[in-house]
């Protein structure tokens, strides 16, 4: 039976382009959470002032790819360390955060986060915000698969490039074939 996790890490165009080579990933849908208001738009979003962040919720088999597994290539993919920033995307809306569906997601969040600041993978302090999801609403179409269908835009190929080598490099072991 699938399982569903949100996740955080910034643009939502790199986080779904690493996520989506995983064994045990079935669907991947960028969206928007725990902001304010309902159904937001993007323009909505990048003023910050919703308050939602920018996530993808990925179905997953457990069986294939365990929840803990999931979050520790979430850690490995983006920088857990710089408060609402990854790279050059600065605001709220690019926060790390691990936005749990139940108890069990939040006590494994916590437990990978801590076994992650305690391994030294990162040299500063983790930032990532491990909170209920409160609500999730979908992105617009474009946003959807964005990297498949834009690999040579100037932004997919220097940011999003990097990180699927990173990908291949720490955790080959748990890419599709």
């Amino acid at each position: 039976m699938a399982e569903v996790a949100v996740l955080g890490a910034g643009c939502f165009w790199c986080v779904e382009a690493v996520f989506i080579q995983l064994k045990g990933v079935h669907a991947i849908r960028p969206g928007y959470c725990n902001g304010i208001g309902e159904d937001p738009t993007y323009e909505q979003v990048c003023t910050g002032k919703s308050g939602h962040a920018e996530v993808i919720e990925i179905e997953f088999e457990p069986l294939t790819l365990a929840y803990n597994h999931l979050l520790e290539v979430f850690f490995h993919c983006h920088d857990p360390t710089t408060l609402n920033q990854q790279g050059n995307d600065l605001g709220t809306q690019y926060r790390s955060g691990i936005y749990f569906r139940d108890a069990q997601q939040e006590a494994v969040a916590i437990q990978v986060l801590n076994s992650t600041a305690q391994s030294k993978l990162w040299p500063n302090p983790i930032v990532t915000e491990i909170a209920p999801l409160a609500t999730f609403y979908p992105a617009e179409q474009y946003h959807h698969k964005y990297y498949a269908s834009n690999p040579a835009q100037p932004y997919c190929s220097t940011v999003i490039g990097p990180k699927l080598a990173k990908l291949r490099k720490t955790h080959s072991h748990l890419l599709k074939v």
